[in-house]
Formats: C-alpha cells, structure tokens, sequence
C-alpha cells in the first residue's frame, strides 16, 4: 500500500527539488563578490544591508531554482535510470504544481531584477530562456548543453560586473574560473550519467565519442583553461591571484590524474565532487584578495 504523504514529505521533497545548497552557494558566492572583489570590504556593514545586492541575488536564486524545476521537469525519466532515489516530481509534488512553480519563480525573479536596472533584468531574462531551451532541448545534444550551464554559472557573477564598475576585470576573471570549472564538470557528470542518458537518445559527447575521446577532449580543454588564468592574472598585474592559481593547480593535476584512471559511475562522481571543491576555493579565494 502507497504511503500517504505529509507536508514534511513534501517540504522536503521541494527543498531537494530547488537543490537548496547550491542556491546557497550561489547566494553566499555573490555577496563575497559584493564584498570581496568589489568592496570596499572598510564598508561591509552597509553593503551586507544594501538594497541593490539583495535584489540581484534574490532575483539570481529565484531564477536558479526554476532552473532546477524545469530541469527535473523534463528529465523525470531519465533520472529513473541515473538517480532514481533522488526524482522529485511525480514522487513528491504533481507536475502541473511543478510547472507552476517554475513559472512563478521566473516571473518574481524577472521583476525583483527589473527593480535594480534594466540590464540586470535582461540578464535575468536571458538566464531565464536558456535555462528553458537548455532544460527542453539543448541537454540532449553534444556540448552545447555544457557549455550553456557554464555560461549561466558565470553569469551569476557577470550580473555584478554589469551593475558594479568597480574592479570590474577582476570579477570578470572569477566568472572566467567559474565557467572553466563548471564546463569541465558538466562534461564529467554526462559520462557519469552515460547509460540513463543513452537509453533516452541523448547525444551527448560521451555517447557520440565515447568515454576515451571524450577524455581527450577534456585535458584539451584544461590545457587551455589553466593558462588562461595565469595570462588573466599577469593582464592585471596581480600576484596574488597568480599564487592562487599556483596552489589550485596541484588539485587540478589530481584531478586530470583521477581523469585518467576513472571509468565507473562512482568513479565519476567523485570527480564532480572534485571539480566542486575546486569552485569553492576558488571562490574562498576572494577573502584573501581582499586583505
């Protein structure tokens, strides 16, 4: 006999649904921004109370967790296959009250940008339509899926580059980390998820190329990433940011090492996960710039 849900069931199931940690992160990731890159950290009380970067990223999460709606929403049955303990939608909440919700979230994420400026609302726009085109068409098919969800990972920062002038470049340059991470990762997380995506006629690089060609493409694709960092760096004439890169090399070297030995779901998992924990001291990075 099927168990009667609770509200508890689906609180809970919904906070999951939305991936509330990373709209967390995402949260956090934008006022350290605010703080950190943009400053002047002599100010934190007032910026940590002004208006216009809450709006942004209140705007940015509400945008974010449609994104994660709509995602679910389309990919219910191949996340029976992938992760089938973590689907959310017909499990825990109807789909037309997922739909719904996508819909709300994106219309309340639009406007809060619109009360900021007009570019900040455009930005959310275009976040807003290709996490649609993403969601509905674009994750099936090679590379270009990964290279949009890494697109609108940097454009969580570059919303802040366009409202703020100041120390625009270097914001720029953490968008950069941020887009080069989340494309290496997203390619990584579709050889994770090979055999629930093949089985729905995706064509993503690892179906296409398979896992050995598509890991030659990726050390192409650090080969580039790593360097450009380093050529950022030295643009802006900044030696910190050129030490910072020096010490997360040694976990990128371990994790093209780890690239080169994988060849199981788990295996590839904990890539992701590493690839996660890059980000995120790339990101903690910010508060040593800014002393």
């Amino acid at each position: 006999m099927k168990r009667r849900l609770t509200i508890k069931d689906i609180s809970l199931g919904f906070m999951r649904l939305i991936r509330w940690p990373n709209l967390l992160m995402i949260a956090l990731t934008q006022y350290m921004t605010r703080l950190f890159l943009i400053g002047p950290i002599s100010d934190w009380k007032s910026i940590l109370f002004e208006k216009e970067i809450f709006l942004i990223t209140l705007s940015t999460v509400l945008v974010a967790a449609a994104g994660y709606v709509i995602n679910d929403y389309f990919d219910i049955k191949i996340d029976l296959i992938n992760k089938p303990d973590r689907v959310i939608i017909g499990r825990y909440l109807k789909r037309r009250v997922a739909i719904t919700t996508h819909q709300v979230f994106n219309i309340l994420g639009c406007g809060l940008g619109l009360l900021v400026n007009k570019w900040v609302f455009l930005l959310s726009v275009l976040s807003v339509t290709l996490l649609w085109v993403y969601a509905s068409y674009f994750k099936k098919r090679p590379f270009i899926g990964n290279f949009i969800v890494a697109l609108l990972t940097a454009l969580s920062l570059i919303i802040l580059a366009v409202y703020y002038p100041q120390n625009r470049s270097l914001v720029i340059l953490y968008a950069l980390f941020a887009f080069g991470i989340s494309l290496i990762r997203e390619i990584i997380k579709d050889m994770e998820d090979v055999r629930g995506d093949a089985s729905h006629g995706c064509q993503t690089l690892p179906i296409l190329w398979g896992i050995r060609r598509t890991k030659v493409f990726l050390y192409g694709l650090i080969a580039i990433f790593v360097p450009s960092l380093f050529l950022a760096a030295h643009w802006l004439q900044n030696s910190q940011l050129t030490w910072m890169f020096v010490a997360l090399l040694g976990l990128i070297s371990w994790l093209v090492y780890r690239l080169i030995r994988a060849d199981t779901k788990k295996e590839f998992g904990s890539l992701s996960s590493l690839c996660k924990l890059v980000m995120l001291i790339g990101m903690l990075s910010m508060i040593w710039l800014a002393y």
